[in-house]
């Protein structure tokens, strides 16, 4: 039995397209992060230009507001500046990341890059605590003056950017956001929204019918494909179809994932 049986979501508008620049390649590894990574750094898996392209090309009459660079670390693509460039001439840019490779001279850079058009770009960043050790422990160590560096330059250089809030510890919302406040407020970190997230439920009686998930306003293009959502690229219960030419608008709510996203009852991935 699936675990949300019956279930099902249906696509309303394509407003958030997500292109999956890589799968398996990341410069560290978190452990709280879903993705299972293979033993070797190695594998070859980032999306080809020519299938970005042709995604762009296939979804133009589509009423896309952002676009989305995801992956385990989208900014190890060897073709990344080239990519951010494309879909730039298209819409809003969100840069999902780490934020390892936000040191002050590739900030200066991409902002140089967003002022050649009129779209702008977005940074979403990761923690899963305020306090330094406790975060570390289920990140990696140093991601959160890693992360808190970021948000600094990024400020300097007047980029938005998002702060994700994995919930890892079950803390209260109310102690999460006065906690982060004060240290934005400390280290001048403006332009800055939160947005909290619980951690990977595992219930199965999860009320979803309130739930407006990411697949209800998305689609993810992945070198293999085109699927639901982020949680879901490669795996085959969240395959919609091969191109955005030709894609399922409905998908069926069967994995932990699912429950994830109607346990927080609101997008994990977009930031609108």
């Amino acid at each position: 039995m699936s675990i949300c049986a019956g279930e099902t979501f249906k696509l309303k508008e394509l407003n958030n397209l997500f292109i999956e620049m890589t799968s398996k390649n990341c410069n560290n590894r978190c452990n709280s992060c879903f993705i299972e990574f293979p033993p070797s750094r190695t594998v070859k898996d980032f999306i080809p230009v020519d299938v970005v392209k042709e995604g762009l090309k296939d979804s133009w009459n589509e009423k896309i507001q952002c676009i989305y660079l995801t992956g385990a670390e989208p900014m190890t693509h060897p073709d990344f500046n080239s990519i951010l460039r494309m879909c730039l001439k298209r819409c809003n840019v969100c840069i999902c990341t780490n934020g390892s490779f936000l040191n002050e001279k590739k900030i200066r850079f991409l902002k140089k890059v967003e002022d050649e058009g009129n779209s702008q770009i977005f940074f979403k960043l990761t923690l899963t605590h305020y306090v330094e050790s406790e975060n570390d422990k289920s990140r990696y160590r140093g991601n959160y003056r890693q992360t808190i560096f970021a948000l600094k330059n990024l400020c300097r250089y007047n980029f938005t950017s998002v702060l994700s809030v994995q919930n890892y510890y079950k803390l209260s919302e109310r102690e999460i956001m006065e906690n982060f406040k004060e240290i934005f407020s400390k280290q001048n970190i403006t332009d800055t929204d939160i947005q909290i997230h619980e951690s990977f439920p595992t219930e199965t009686d999860t009320d979803m019918t309130e739930t407006s998930p990411d697949c209800t306003k998305g689609r993810v293009l992945a070198a293999k494909g085109i699927y639901c959502c982020p949680f879901l690229a490669n795996d085959y219960r969240g395959r919609c179809g091969t191109s955005l030419k030709d894609y399922s608008k409905t998908i069926s709510a069967e994995t932990n994932f699912c429950i994830t996203c109607a346990k927080n009852k609101k997008p994990m991935f977009s930031i609108g």
